[in-house]
């Protein structure tokens, strides 16, 4: 028998008949590695070719292609059909939604931003029962307590759904001063709940926009002069109120020290931190926040991840950390 003869017995009988390399080395005469080296073989002469073909449907190419270009774990693209934030939200959750559900596994701690798009998270998760789960709040309380696109009405209906406990900041997200701010950390229960943050496996949060109309333009989160500072200072977008610009950076401004929450060095801290955002008006925040390597998964629709691999900055590199479009 030629070896020629022999790889192609070998490869049928591993990749068609479905024999383990075990089986197939009893059969043949030959060891386990040996085995294993011959199907190497196979694949390296192209005696095996093997094809994958994508779903129907699906984005799976352009998502791999946006992995690579960007160093991300993984990119799951949404066809949404329309970029108005109202009709971009529900599909993403949903997406969102299924991605959780794979990947609760062994994570212990949880964060959760804020946002309208988590929202629709919360709203699309199937219920589980994982008792042993935390809910984490990253950034202390905003805006009315009855809003529930806010941290701590996402944190306790996600921890409901999920069958887990919760931990909630027992403070504002924003204070009037520093000096206020250092004062409320020196609270043991904001303190310990700051560093529960911190140790999270896990995040999801949505990308902000500094835009007119914003949400933290509209409940008084920032006002109108902090938010002209942050764009002029080069600010494109924010996670958890933390300004980034179009490199992914923190925009240094007085707002910072008066935010009770984790902080973008912290974030990128924790193993997995999913981006969940898309719709008008939302690109530049989005490259930011890939640029600078502050979300390790993204979630996006369609238009932007287009966008994403055909921006002209994608023949770029990046240089300390830095991206240098040429």
């Amino acid at each position: 028998m030629s070896d020629t003869t022999l790889l192609y017995k070998i490869a049928k009988a591993y990749y068609e008949d479905g024999l383990t390399q075990d089986q197939i080395g009893k059969r043949f005469g030959q060891s386990r590695i040996k085995v294993s080296r011959l199907l190497q073989q196979a694949r390296n002469t192209r005696l095996v070719q093997i094809t994958i073909t994508p779903p129907a449907g699906s984005y799976g190419d352009l998502e791999r292609d946006l992995e690579r270009l960007y160093g991300l774990d993984e990119v799951i693209v949404v066809s949404v059909g329309s970029d108005r934030q109202e009709d971009v939200g529900p599909p993403l959750g949903y997406a969102a939604a299924n991605y959780l559900a794979r990947c609760l596994n062994d994570q212990r701690i949880i964060d959760i931003s804020w946002g309208t798009t988590l929202l629709a998270v919360i709203e699309a998760l199937s219920p589980q029962n994982l008792p042993e789960l935390r809910i984490v709040q990253m950034l202390g309380g905003l805006g009315r307590l009855e809003s529930e696109t806010y941290g701590a009405d996402l944190a306790l209906r996600m921890a409901q759904t999920l069958g887990a406990k919760m931990r909630l900041f027992p403070s504002p997200g924003i204070v009037p001063s520093k000096l206020v701010r250092d004062a409320l950390l020196q609270d043991i229960n904001i303190a310990e709940t700051l560093d529960l943050a911190a140790r999270a496996e896990l995040a999801i949060v949505g990308i902000g926009v500094p835009q007119p109309g914003a949400v933290v333009l509209q409940a008084g989160i920032l006002t109108e002069t902090e938010w002209r500072e942050l764009h002029d200072l080069g600010a494109v977008g924010d996670i958890a109120l933390r300004s980034f610009d179009a490199n992914g950076r923190s925009v240094a401004h007085p707002v910072n020290d008066r935010i009770i929450g984790l902080d973008l060095t912290q974030i990128k801290r924790i193993p997995r931190v999913i981006g969940v955002a898309g719709g008008a008006g939302k690109f530049e925040a989005i490259r930011g926040a890939v640029r600078g390597h502050l979300i390790d998964v993204l979630i996006t629709d369609e238009s932007i991840a287009i966008q994403l691999y055909e921006e002209k900055s994608l023949v770029g590199s990046t240089v300390n950390g830095v991206w240098v479009a040429v």
